[in-house]
């Protein structure tokens, strides 16, 4: 199958060494002005694909992201994410990368050209049908991802993907593809910079948007979030003064005695 892989074409600009560091810093931003434009066509792709997700998770389901290098490690920040904003389980929303944790740090060679072992991986997680997994690359063409959505088909798992390619084989794949064409990146061939912005925007999106959708979020605030640092708990009292009309000692000695804001400003009202 031909398509055209705009993220592997020839950058608008050259000679980039011989650019000073205005130079280089101006560019690059005015490149990456361009992706949220990008993200905004893809907006009813997104809304598709999170509804489906939000969906499955009412009904006990599981989101699982799986990618290669740069995708792969951005599907994991976002899932690694979750328990400590929303107050869910570990196990609810999963990144998976081609080559295991150890190829969050350091590349595993030609990990990504396994069509095989993105299901292995999966299958070890007790993948099932209620679950959702969606496949991240730029490019749109890595076996390790495509391989993975494949059999998530023939196990009746419902896929879908965040790519950059307008009509790759991965796009072609899922079946609630997310495609966000950004264009060339300013250095040639370079997928971690707009293109790997781009996969950021996109499950910021997916993750927050159903986050809100299942309760995890009541008016702006992040009201199951995990108190694992002086911060939150400052935040954590704060958000319960906003809420009742208590002081900050009598704010804090609530948080401590329930463990979360929802539940500390709920059975306060209840008295």
């Amino acid at each position: 199958m031909s398509f055209t892989k705009t993220t592997e074409q020839s950058s608008h600009y050259d000679s980039l060494e011989q650019m000073s560091v205005h130079d280089l810093l101006t560019n690059i931003n005015n490149e990456d002005k361009m992706v949220p434009h990008a993200v905004e066509k893809a907006l009813p792709q997104i809304e598709a694909l999170v509804t489906q997700i939000v969906q499955k998770m009412k009904n006990g389901g599981r989101l699982f992201y799986i990618g290669a290098g740069t995708s792969g490690r951005l599907g994991i920040v976002d899932a690694s994410e979750c328990p400590p904003t929303f107050g869910v389980p570990f196990d609810l929303v999963n990144g998976i990368i081609a080559g295991g944790d150890k190829a969050i740090r350091k590349a595993v060679e030609f990990a990504e050209d396994d069509k095989e072992q993105a299901w292995k991986d999966l299958a070890s997680e007790n993948i099932s049908d209620k679950d959702v997994v969606i496949g991240i690359a730029a490019s749109g063409t890595t076996p390790y991802v495509i391989g993975g959505l494949e059999k998530c088909h023939e196990n009746n798992i419902l896929t879908g993907c965040i790519t950059c390619n307008e009509g790759s084989p991965l796009a072609l794949t899922a079946q609630f593809p997310v495609v966000v064409v950004v264009g060339p990146e300013f250095v040639t061939g370079s997928s971690r910079m707009k293109a790997g912005t781009a996969q950021k925007l996109v499950l910021n999106m997916i993750s927050t948007a159903t986050m809100i959708q299942l309760g995890r979020v009541k008016g702006n605030k992040m009201v199951d979030m995990q108190l694992s640092n002086v911060k939150l708990v400052d935040r954590g009292v704060r958000m319960i003064m906003s809420e009742i009309p208590v002081s900050y000692q009598e704010a804090s000695a609530l948080l401590e005695q329930y463990g979360s804001v929802r539940k500390a400003v709920d059975n306060y009202k209840k008295r």
